[in-house]
Formats: C-alpha cells, sequence, structure tokens
C-alpha cells in the first residue's frame, strides 16, 4: 500500500472567511512543500476553485479531489468529495438550485474571489455562500452517495455548525463515510467521548484551514491505499482489504 498523508478540508479565497493567501496554487505549493500528497479543496458551497487546485496538483505531484462543504437545512456542515470534475459539475448544479437567493456582503462576511491555476484574478462570486441550503441532512447525503461520493460531518466536537452538535447524535442510516474532529479537539482521538454519539463512524482529521498558518499547524490523516481514489478511500475508512487509514498525523517540520 501507498502512504497518502491527506488533509481533506480545506479552504481557498473563495471561502468569505478565508485569507487572500488562500490562493490554490500557493496551498498545492505548500502541501508538496510539506509531504502533503492529497488534498481536497471544499469551500463553502461552491467548486469554482477546485479546477486550478487540480491544475496546480498536477504541476506539484499532489492528488487534489473535488469537494465542498456544504451548509444543510439543520445549519450544520457537511464535508463532500468527489473523484472528478463530472460528478462535482452535477453536484455543483444541485446545489445553486438549492441556494437561496442572497447576495453576499463582502464588508461583513469577507470577498469571495475565483482565481486560476496561477493564482490570476478570474472573477469575485457575488452570490453569499455562507447560508445554509434548501436541502436536509440526509438529502444531502442521498444526492453525495449516488453520485459517486462520500459524505463527511464535519467537525462533530464543536457546538455549532456541527451535525451532532444539531441532531443530538448520528446514525448509521444516515450513510456516512466518517466524522472529523477539529483540531481543537483532537484529544477526543483518545478520549473518545462521542463515540457512543456517532453510531461508530470512524474519526478523520483535517486543517479546516483558512488561513496558512492553520493548514501547516493543523492535523492531517494518513492513508494507506493502492491509489487515492474515493473507493479506496471507502475500504480504508472501513479497514477493508489492507487498506487503513491513521487520523492526527502532523506536517514534520
Amino acid at each position: 500500500m501507498n502512504k497518502w498523508l491527506a488533509d481533506l478540508h480545506v479552504h481557498t479565497l473563495l471561502s468569505p472567511c478565508a485569507e487572500i493567501e488562500m490562493t490554490p496554487h500557493h496551498i498545492v505549493m505548500k502541501a508538496a512543500e510539506s509531504g502533503v500528497n492529497l488534498l481536497a479543496i471544499t469551500d463553502h458551497n461552491a467548486s469554482a476553485n477546485i479546477v486550478a487546485a487540480i491544475d496546480a496538483g498536477q504541476c506539484y505531484g499532489v492528488k487534489v479531489l473535488p469537494g465542498m462543504e456544504v451548509q444543510c437545512k439543520e445549519e450544520a456542515h457537511i464535508i463532500v468529495l468527489f473523484d472528478n470534475l463530472e460528478q462535482m459539475e452535477c453536484w455543483q448544479q444541485i446545489v445553486d438550485k438549492k441556494m437561496l437567493p442572497l447576495r453576499n456582503d463582502p464588508v461583513r462576511f469577507g470577498s469571495q474571489f475565483i482565481v486560476d491555476a496561477d493564482d490570476k484574478f478570474v472573477a469575485e462570486e457575488h452570490r453569499m455562500l455562507l447560508a445554509s441550503l434548501q436541502l436536509e441532512a440526509d438529502e444531502i447525503i442521498d444526492y453525495c452517495n449516488n453520485l459517486g461520493g462520500i459524505c463527511i460531518a464535519a467537525h462533530i466536537d464543536r457546538p455549532s455548525y456541527s451535525l451532532l452538535g444539531q441532531l443530538g447524535f448520528l446514525t448509521e442510516a444516515m450513510a456516512l463515510a466518517a466524522v472529523e474532529i477539529s483540531p481543537i479537539g483532537i484529544q477526543e482521538l483518545t478520549k473518545k467521548c462521542l463515540k457512543p454519539l456517532v453510531g461508530g463512524l470512524p474519526y478523520l482529521t483535517s486543517s479546516d484551514a483558512h488561513r496558512m498558518t492553520e493548514f501547516l499547524a493543523g492535523p492531517k490523516t494518513a492513508f494507506y491505499l493502492k491509489e487515492p481514489t474515493i473507493a479506496e478511500m471507502k475500504l480504508a475508512l472501513r479497514g477493508e482489504k489492507g487498506r487503513s487509514c491513521l487520523p492526527g498525523c502532523f506536517i514534520k517540520r
């Protein structure tokens, strides 16, 4: 098996809460320098900077998965990941139809910029991305799974914007692939206080980076796979056929 040091929750400057330094090229370059060879770009309800990240990844030898951090009707965040851009395009069409017709306030929330693989400005997204979709959590998970992706409940150890915080418990019937432990709750990996509430789902750790210091310092997950695909990751999360994953890893400095 090959080792893939993964960060599956990273924001670019398309997310209004992310710093301007979080351009696709800069993220991928720093990932390559730091030994992170598997990334997912997961902007809020948007995917317009993923192509630039994938292009940069091909130059630096970093595998970039199309992803998104979706806010469901229950005001909780879910990470969706796919293998390819075709799946993401189908998913983005669903998201676009279920977004509220709100306009972003850059002064209050921050600007939302789209750039190319060389970090050159392409456009500004004027729709408000920091808003709930008109989709419940179960609907998001079903849509994503039917497209061939996987869903991860984001930062479940946090009281706000987490499925566990909003619902009180998670079940196998929700068809989530895993739950994410945030950088501030990393001790949960050993304490496992939340395990009874998450239906036995495996833990993952990612940086949820909105600035470069968070990306470099934040936790990663080591995956042991034949290749970095959604199918292989599913096996690793279940610990099947020699695949495995280890949360709570950090960049060596």
